[in-house]
C-alpha cells in the first residue's frame, strides 16, 4: 500500500535532503510545531516504506588523493537493463548506476578511478558485459539541492519563476519569462527603474531572447517572452518579480 506524504513528511524529506548530517529531529520538530518523537517516528516510517533509502556522503574525490570521477553514458538492451545495472554496480570503482526509460543512453554509470588507466579498466569491464559505451566524460563538479516543493513557503519559487537559485547572504537568482501584459514589457531598464516598476532590490543580469543572450544595460528594452535572469537581494522575490508578470486584477 502506498504511503501518502503529508506536510510534516514533506518537510522532513526536504530538511534531510538539504543537510542530513547536521539536521536533528528537534530542529525539524521546532519548524513544523510537533514533538521530536513524532519526527523520529515519521523518519522511521519513511525509511520503512522505502521513501528515504539512505543517507549518502558527498565526497570530493579529486581532493581525496587526486582521483578522477567519470560518467559513462551507455546503451543496454531494454529487456536486460535492470540485470545489467546490478552487474555494472558490482564493478570495482563504480559508485552509482542510473537506469533511464529512454531507448538510447539508458544507463548512466558514475565511477571513480585512481588514474586514466584505472578508468580504462572500468570501461573494459562495462564493455565485457555487452553494454555499449556511447559517450563518457570526466565530472568536474556536482551540485544537489533539496526538492523545493517540499520546503517552507519562503523557499519556494516565486509566481512566474521558471528557475530559482538561493545564494548566500539572503540573495537569489530567478529566471522569469516576461508576460505580454507585464508592467515592464516594452520599457527600458532605466525607465522601469526610474518609474518604480523595477524593485530597487532587483538587478537584471541577463536576458535570453530567442537564441541570443543579451548583456543588459540601462537602455535595453525588455520585451514580452524574454527570459530574464534577476538577482534579488533581500526582501520578497515575488514582489521583486511583479514587474515581469501580468497583474491578475487586469487580466
Amino acid at each position: 500500500m502506498d504511503y501518502r506524504l503529508d506536510e510534516i513528511d514533506r518537510r522532513i524529506v526536504y530538511e534531510l535532503m538539504r543537510d542530513a548530517r547536521n539536521t536533528s529531529a528537534p530542529e525539524i520538530a521546532e519548524q513544523v510545531n510537533v514533538s521530536p518523537g513524532t519526527i523520529r517516528n515519521r523518519i522511521g516510517q519513511l525509511e520503512e516504506h522505502g521513501i528515504i533509502q539512505g543517507y549518502a556522503a558527498s565526497v570530493d574525490f579529486e581532493r581525496a588523493g587526486g582521483r578522477l570521477t567519470n560518467l559513462y553514458m551507455c546503451n543496454a538492451p531494454i529487456s536486460e537493463r535492470e540485470s545489467l545495472a546490478r552487474e555494472v554496480s558490482a564493478i570495482p570503482g563504480v559508485i552509482n548506476v542510473r537506469e533511464l526509460m529512454t531507448g538510447r543512453r539508458n544507463l548512466h554509470v558514475l565511477a571513480v578511478g585512481e588514474d586514466t588507466e584505472d578508468l580504462r579498466r572500468i570501461s573494459r569491464a562495462i564493455s565485457r558485459l555487452g553494454i555499449d559505451i556511447e559517450d563518457e566524460d570526466l565530472v568536474q563538479t556536482e551540485t544537489t539541492s533539496p526538492y523545493d516543493s517540499f520546503g517552507p513557503d519562503e523557499d519556494r519559487p516565486a509566481a512566474g519563476a521558471t528557475d530559482f537559485i538561493s545564494l548566500a547572504g539572503d540573495a537569489s537568482v530567478v529566471d522569469v519569462t516576461v508576460e505580454p501584459d507585464a508592467p515592464i514589457a516594452g520599457r527600458t531598464l532605466a525607465e522601469a527603474g526610474g518609474s518604480g516598476i523595477l524593485d530597487d532590490g532587483a538587478l537584471v543580469i541577463a536576458i535570453e531572447r530567442g537564441e541570443r543572450t543579451l548583456t543588459p544595460h540601462g537602455q535595453t528594452t525588455v520585451r514580452a517572452d524574454d527570459v530574464v535572469s534577476v538577482l534579488v537581494r533581500g526582501g520578497d522575490p515575488e514582489a521583486a518579480l511583479s514587474a515581469f508578470v501580468a497583474d491578475e486584477a487586469d487580466a
